[in-house]
């Protein structure tokens, strides 16, 4: 039985070592037979993007034979594989481990790679037919002595350089070009001077490079034209949203049955479809390929969140952090399952990221936290149906919220605030809330005119945390739409919990006693219980919350 390739993303190893392989190869075709010249290809991270790009520099690159490395492929049979094998010096960046928190430290990581990739094709070139001027400007680059502007121009002057050498155009392969670099930078507090800076060594390997004969970039996501791509007009981009190259990265449907019936894990598949699909790239249903590989290698097989945990997550952490009241009400929806129909802007412009909302349902719908049920094209503006895409993805939005709460509030007294809630110990809970609420409302954006859905939402982000209750939002219920029902989804003995959220209306004097009466009549009058009773409870504490500004009240 072959092996399963997980962490590995140079393709030569990959099949010298006889490890399990999905084969992508009619990328090649498609790439050969494009008008574009420069085709960038933004997918989410663990998608394959890596082993793709490795691929396609094993098979254009002009130093080594590689046809034993696709003679099993579909690509050796094409009519492109003996006219362009071989055929191409290539320059290759990945960009991928730039993670640094100052734009000395990338720039400085990033100088390193390009050194390596000068010094790669050393050995190969006539150093002395160089003109004065280029010669030099190679020397200083591998010397370590290269200006930020000669670094900039570095991609050009190889290509140049590779092309005199062998009278023959360069396919230039850029992988992870906006991420970590552009993500880090946008984090840590530099990215307008990386963007530039990005900006023009791109520009200097793709815009009129009389050189270039094929480039390929890839990444999580298209940043807007203005701040990378400007002036680029030959590069032609294929999203998430796109049919082209849409079952190049991430395994099909089928790929997935194969693999696993390879591994004897076919009668696993219902499941494992429950956690791991749900991605729609053009019209193909994509399963995370990460976490196929992880879940087939683990010896038990466990369902785990194999893809949430390659990454920290901390850009996905900052823009729930900072997002608008909206957006957490989104959330909210998200986990109960449920979608938000939004505009999708495939140009994310990251400067702005914090201003628009449409901006953060983009960038995590493209980065593979959000799935698309239904797209529209409206007045040349696509519409989507957003819902979170599995089981694995609602577990990463649980556990950021999860974490980010414990880090605010670090003892145990959220446990405890829990526990006194689900057993019906009122003046506990309503203590450590009011304590909860005056150490991290910030979180939300506070004022009078969206005061209670304010702390509707807050509440709900502090419920996520009780897994085995199931948490009912603003459903209907009775003769009316209740706020919030917790309901133990296995012991229907436990207390079933209604909620009834008010603030005081200071216009009609109201008190707090005549707003938490006002709150528990609610619950009566609507006959919220009939909706809990008929699903076998009878143990029911009705509640209601009272807010004024960072003060609560409870009554039960």
């Amino acid at each position: 039985m072959k092996r399963l390739p997980i962490g590995i993303s140079d393709f030569r190893r990959v099949i010298i070592d006889n490890n399990y392989f999905v084969d992508k190869s009619l990328i090649i075709q498609e790439l050969i037979n494009s008008n574009a010249q420069v085709t960038l290809l933004p997918r989410p991270r663990r998608f394959g993007k890596t082993l793709n790009l490795f691929m396609l520099k094993y098979f254009f690159e002009n130093q080594k034979e590689s046809e034993e490395l696709f003679k099993d492929l579909k690509i050796y049979k094409t009519d492109e594989f003996k006219k362009h094998l071989n055929r191409y010096p290539v320059i290759f960046l990945s960009f991928k481990d730039i993670k640094q928190r100052s734009f000395e430290s990338s720039y400085s990581k990033l100088y390193s790679l390009i050194q390596e990739e000068f010094m790669r094709h050393f050995e190969e070139i006539d150093i002395d037919s160089l003109n004065f001027l280029d010669r030099l400007n190679y020397m200083n680059i591998l010397e370590g002595k290269a200006t930020q502007h000669n670094i900039e121009n570095s991609l050009s002057l190889l290509s140049k350089t590779l092309f005199k050498q062998y009278s023959q155009q360069v396919v230039i392969l850029i992988d992870e070009y906006d991420t970590p670099p552009i993500h880090a930078s946008y984090l840590h507090g530099y990215y307008s001077e990386f963007i530039e800076f990005i900006r023009n060594l791109l520009s200097g390997a793709f815009k009129d490079n009389v050189f270039l004969y094929r480039g390929v970039i890839t990444g999580i996501l298209r940043v807007s034209r203005e701040s990378i791509f400007s002036g680029l007009n030959n590069i032609a981009t294929y999203t998430i949203l796109d049919t082209r190259y849409s079952d190049k990265f991430g395994f099909t449907i089928n790929e997935t049955k194969e693999i696993l019936d390879s591994f004897g894990l076919i009668d696993k598949y219902i499941k494992v479809s429950d956690s791991y699909n749900g991605y729609k790239i053009g019209e193909e249903t994509i399963f995370n390929p990460w976490s196929i590989l992880n879940f087939i290698d683990n010896p038990q097989h466990e369902l785990l969140p194999y893809w949430a945990n390659t990454s920290s997550n901390e850009l996905l952490k900052h823009l729930i952090t900072i997002s608008s009241l909206n957006f957490k009400k989104s959330l909210e929806q998200w986990l109960n399952g449920d979608s938000i129909k939004t505009e999708i802007d495939s140009n994310i412009v990251f400067s702005e990221i914090e201003k628009n909302d449409k901006n953060i349902y983009s960038l995590l719908f493209f980065s593979g936290y959000l799935k698309c049920l239904n797209k529209e094209l409206i007045e040349k503006r696509y519409y989507c149906d957003l819902a979170i895409p599995n089981r694995e993805v609602k577990y990463i939005f649980k556990n950021i919220i999860s974490s980010w709460l414990n880090e605010s509030f670090r003892d145990d007294r959220l446990k405890v605030l829990l526990n006194a809630l689900v057993n019906g110990e009122i003046k506990l809970f309503e203590r450590l809330f009011s304590e909860f609420v005056l150490e991290i409302l910030s979180f939300y954006d506070v004022n009078r005119k969206n005061e209670e859905a304010v702390y509707h939402a807050f509440l709900i982000g502090i419920l996520i945390s009780l897994n085995d209750y199931e948490v009912i939002s603003n459903r209907e219920s009775g003769l009316g739409r209740v706020d919030i029902i917790l309901l133990h989804k296995e012991d229907k003995n436990r207390l079933a919990i209604i909620m009834e959220l008010k603030t005081i209306d200071e216009f009609e004097e109201e008190t707090t006693e005549k707003a938490l009466d006002k709150a528990l009549r609610q619950i009566e009058e609507k006959r919220y219980e009939v909706e809990v009773k008929k699903r076998g409870y009878s143990n029911i504490l009705k509640m209601g919350v009272v807010f004024d500004g960072k003060r609560v009240w409870v009554k039960r």
